[in-house]
This record gives C-alpha cells, sequence and structure tokens, in this order.
C-alpha cells in the first residue's frame, strides 16, 4: 500500500471517527482551506428551509456548521449510521453506507443509502462529495418546507 493510499485511509477514519464523537470544530480540522465540498442536490434546492445543511461549503468553518446544522434538525436520540464498505486508491476514497435519521421538524424517520467521495492531500480532506438518497431526505422534511 502506497503513503499516500495508508494517508488517505487514516484520514478518512479519523473523519469517521470525529463525526461519530459529534464535535463540529474537531470534524472542521480535517478539511483543507479550499476544499471542494458538493452535493447532489438540485441548486435550485441547495440551502431550502427545511433542510439548510444541504449547500456547498468551501472553507472549514462551513464544514463545522454543516455537522452543527445537521445536529440541529434531527432527532440525537435516533441517529445512526452504518458504514458498509471503504474504498481507497491513492489518494481517493469512497465511503458507502446508510444514514438512519429522525427529522426533527416533522418527526418521520428516514434512511438514505449515501457514497461519500473524499480526496486527501496530506493528511486533509480536499473533496468532499455527497451522493445520497436525496428523495428520501426531502420527504422526511417536506411537511416543514
Amino acid at each position: 500500500m502506497s503513503d499516500e493510499t495508508t494517508t488517505a485511509r487514516r484520514t478518512v477514519e479519523e473523519l469517521l471517527s470525529r463525526i461519530g464523537s459529534g464535535d463540529p470544530d474537531a470534524i472542521a480540522e480535517l478539511y483543507a482551506p479550499d476544499c471542494e465540498w458538493k452535493l447532489n442536490w438540485p441548486e435550485s434546492e441547495h440551502g431550502r428551509t427545511a433542510t439548510p445543511w444541504i449547500r456547498h461549503r468551501p472553507a472549514p468553518a462551513d464544514a463545522a456548521d454543516h455537522y452543527r446544522t445537521i445536529t440541529d434538525h434531527h432527532v440525537p436520540e435516533e441517529v445512526g449510521t452504518v458504514v458498509d464498505q471503504i474504498l481507497v486508491d491513492g489518494p481517493n476514497a469512497v465511503v458507502l453506507g446508510e444514514i438512519r435519521q429522525t427529522a426533527r421538524p416533522t418527526g418521520i424517520p428516514y434512511r438514505a443509502r449515501f457514497a461519500l467521495h473524499l480526496t486527501i492531500a496530506d493528511g486533509l480532506i480536499t473533496r468532499h462529495h455527497v451522493y445520497e438518497d436525496s428523495l428520501a431526505v426531502a420527504r422526511a422534511f417536506e411537511a416543514t418546507a
């Protein structure tokens, strides 16, 4: 395994650990200042009132805000993520799994399959692209939209 692949795997594992611990500032420390952050939602839906965390994030401080906002909009006791697989090739990693959440405003639980594509450089995340079942998320929050 190359040093680049080892660094990427360690960074992804650390990211997942920090997400699990729930400390947005510690999570944000893993993002490069010029991280390319994208979600697979239509641009017109970014920042919707019911799902304000869904928007592009150009800086580490934005990453911290992303994780805080997700927490604010979900029932903490009903949160779970299952990681099925982590694939790493050089600086690129893909995390496959399922998010299990309950929308705080509606009380509607949902499950959403996801793929998280990350690129790591010098131990920092330079690309964060999320592909998820956005319809499941939207339906859980649609009563408040």
